[in-house]
């Protein structure tokens, strides 16, 4: 199974049918699985690309945060939060345990999901050099203020589903936010 433009067209599934899927794949049906699976692969695949800024091995988290659905759907409790939530979650520890591995932080490609309906070359070439220069300086932030950006503007998680995937409280997760976009900020002035 591939993480490729068939995940792109998924329909939509119910979020309050998610448990209900997620106690069916606990059971051992597929097709509840790609259900999922196909609902929450593109949010996931854009969050580990801009976090691990190479295709190739945000694919394979995906792949590997799907596998951990497939297996562990049991333990899935809907009480405590969203599925996307727990998803996130897990891609967010293979992503940070792949930066570690490497050793070094490289910068996220903001610039990949830059969409503008038909923009002049002059427009299009000073938002890539935004794009471009935002993508460097956030990169430099620390892992934790860089994920806490992208999950909150990016993935567009609210304040405590973002805490949730970082393992904070909201109290944590709005200061480290908010430490992160003044450094992003001070960075940013700098050029």
């Amino acid at each position: 199974m591939g993480v490729t433009a068939e995940w792109v067209s998924a329909p939509a599934v119910p979020e309050a049918g998610e448990a209900a899927l997620m106690a069916r794949v606990a059971a051992g049906e597929e097709a509840a699985f790609r259900l999922l699976a196909e609902r929450h692969a593109p949010p996931l695949l854009r969050f580990a690309d801009r976090m691990l800024r190479n295709r190739a091995e945000a694919e394979e988290v995906v792949q590997e945060v799907l596998w951990r659905l497939w297996r562990q759907a049991g333990r899935f409790d809907a009480e405590r939060g969203r599925l996307a939530t727990w998803l996130h979650a897990i891609a967010w520890r293979l992503c940070l345990d792949r930066l570690r591995r490497r050793g070094a932080d490289l910068p996220l490609d903001a610039a990949a999901e830059a969409r503008d309906a038909a923009p002049s070359p002059l427009d299009l070439a000073s938002r890539q050099a935004e794009m471009a220069a935002l993508a460097v300086h956030l990169a430099a932030l620390p892992e934790r203020q860089r994920a806490a950006l992208t999950l909150f503007y990016h993935q567009e998680m609210e304040g405590p589903e973002a805490a949730a995937v970082l393992r904070l409280d909201l109290r944590a997760f709005w200061s480290l936010l908010r430490r992160g976009r003044a450094a992003l900020r001070a960075r940013m002035r700098g050029d």
